[in-house]
């Protein structure tokens, strides 16, 4: 299977580099670019990217032009990187069509599991039919979670939140955006449903259960050793 290819774009060559590791070492094939016009020029001679990491304050054109142009041919997933944290930005990048929108500094780790959350999202990334982190394996073929070698016994939406989980390891998730990939509906009641169904599965889990975090006022997170 050909590798697939990233476009990370920031005028600062040491973010670049810092990147590009990351992504080299997942297998990922990684184009640069220095700035906004250089950023458009590669996207159209190479159509096959799957992703884009694109920074905001760059010369020439920034982030949210080159976002503008390349969504006039384009719906690559766009994942867009900036040192402001104000909400006016965010909202504008979502109304541009980003994906994801992440605040420097951010741990590359935590990057590198949003983008492949992106692209298994997108179908680029095709989910792999077993998953093993921590001690913690799924088989999704048979359904079966083994911990520690030991087989445990879930529900049906036990094992889909705990797939979720584990297929977003290192990403905060609201209980909204578990609800809706879960539970696949928009959900305005309170939070009991999927509180309980942590809880649930926290026991099941035994000492594995810490590896589910709780976000207070927000939802969840999984972080394995």
């Amino acid at each position: 299977m050909d590798k697939l290819k990233i476009l990370v774009v920031d005028d600062e060559s040491r973010m670049r580099k810092l990147v590009k590791d990351f992504l080299i070492r997942k297998k990922y094939e990684v184009l640069e670019a220095g700035d906004g016009v250089e950023a458009v020029d590669i996207f159209l001679e190479n159509k096959d990217i799957s992703l884009i990491i694109l920074d905001v304050m760059m010369p020439r054109m920034d982030g949210w032009e080159v976002c503008e142009e390349i969504r006039s041919y384009s719906q690559v997933p766009i994942i867009m990187l900036t040192a402001k944290s104000d909400e006016r930005d965010e909202l504008q990048g979502f109304e541009l069509g980003v994906d994801e929108y992440i605040s420097k500094p951010f741990s590359p780790k935590i990057l590198v599991a949003r983008v492949e959350a992106i692209l298994r999202r997108s179908g680029s990334l095709m989910d792999s039919e077993s998953i093993n982190i921590g001690g913690i394996e799924i088989d999704k073929v048979a359904h079966i979670v083994k911990v520690d070698g030991k087989t445990i016994d879930l529900s049906f939406k036990e094992f889909e939140l705990l797939t979720y989980f584990m297929e977003n390891r290192g990403i905060a998730l609201s209980r909204e955006k578990i609800l809706n990939n879960v539970w696949n509906y928009d959900y305005f009641g309170d939070a009991r449903t999927i509180d309980t169904h942590v809880k649930k599965l926290r026991s099941k889990m035994g000492e594995k259960g810490e590896y589910i975090k709780t976000i207070w006022g927000m939802g969840y997170k999984f972080e394995a050793e």
